[in-house]
């Protein structure tokens, strides 16, 4: 396909009531047609699904935006989450590279053991902790196995209006408790889906133009840095500039608050690589939240 021509692009997407796919859904509007395939057409356990889907539509551009995302809940089914985010990126990228079209693939900083005192770069070695994070790992080094055009984007600390996050769980707590407690020493960059997708929009654009960086694995996260606890007491001053109640918050240590899966204490991403290659550059996580906040009211 000649990437200069700015022909409407065919989009297969997967995943389709998730929060990155529901803000792609958004951002990529104008560029094509967009076929998003849910769970009543794809069914990620079962690859041959995905190699029908692609075999009938034959896109220009793959996304895989879906995946097992429960991370405690990877812990008790290990196999389910192996399939969808290990096994079936790299079928998604086999049928890329046969049809010659890019894959973009989106992974997590989970993929570390967050044990380094600066944030992770592309270079640093892979070390997960848990289930979800060695499913997501096992689906990157599938994909580069295949080869082809791809990118890997790892963000962190997801979370948009819609969905299971911690923006609406904190929401509501804050609403419903006089008090709450949240851990306060794992660091990272809460990322909006919509700065996800609006900068999935922006290499999708560089590609066609002719712009592209390297293909392979990026990082993609809010710029900036807080603490679970940092994150809620920014949510916590929204409601509270609302008029709304708003629990008091007490920090607490990752000790205090035992989980099935363990959680990396540094989930710092380096992102300086895709701003050099790609000329993206991204949000600072505090804003980011605010413009994402503008939408619910």
């Amino acid at each position: 396909m000649n990437t200069s021509s700015l022909e409407p692009l065919r989009i297969l997407i997967s995943g389709q009531h998730g929060q990155v796919s529901s803000e792609l859904q958004k951002s990529l509007v104008g560029l094509g047609e967009l076929r998003i395939l849910g769970r009543d057409q794809l069914d990620l356990g079962h690859p041959e699904t995905i190699r029908a889907q692609v075999n009938a539509w034959r896109p220009d551009l793959i996304i895989n935006a879906a995946a097992h995302t429960a991370v405690d809940q990877a812990e008790s089914e290990p196999e389910l989450a192996f399939a969808i985010n290990g096994t079936a990126p790299g079928v998604f990228a086999e049928e890329a590279k046969k049809l010659g079209i890019p894959l973009i693939h989106y992974s997590t900083d989970y993929v570390f053991d967050g044990k380094k005192a600066s944030p992770y770069t592309e270079q640093d070695v892979p070390d997960p902790l848990g289930v979800y994070g060695k499913s997501k790992l096992v689906g990157e080094h599938a994909i580069a196995a295949v080869g082809g055009e791809h990118l890997i984007l790892r963000t962190s600390w997801v979370y948009s209006l819609h969905g299971r996050n911690f923006l609406l769980t904190m929401q509501r707590l804050m609403q419903e408790r006089a008090e709450l407690r949240v851990v306060a020493d794992q660091i990272g960059a809460p990322t909006w889906a919509g700065t996800i997708a609006h900068s999935t929009r922006l290499l999708i654009d560089r590609w066609r133009d002719g712009n592209a960086g390297a293909w392979g694995t990026y990082h993609l996260t809010a710029a900036g840095e807080t603490s679970w606890f940092g994150f809620a007491q920014a949510i916590g001053e929204q409601l509270i500039a609302q008029g709304k109640p708003c629990a008091t918050l007490e920090p607490i240590p990752t000790s205090a608050y035992p989980t099935p899966a363990q959680r990396p204490q540094n989930s710092r991403l380096d992102c300086s690589l895709l701003q050099r290659e790609w000329q993206v550059s991204m949000p600072d996580w505090h804003g980011a939240m605010l413009e994402c906040l503008a939408g619910q009211r």
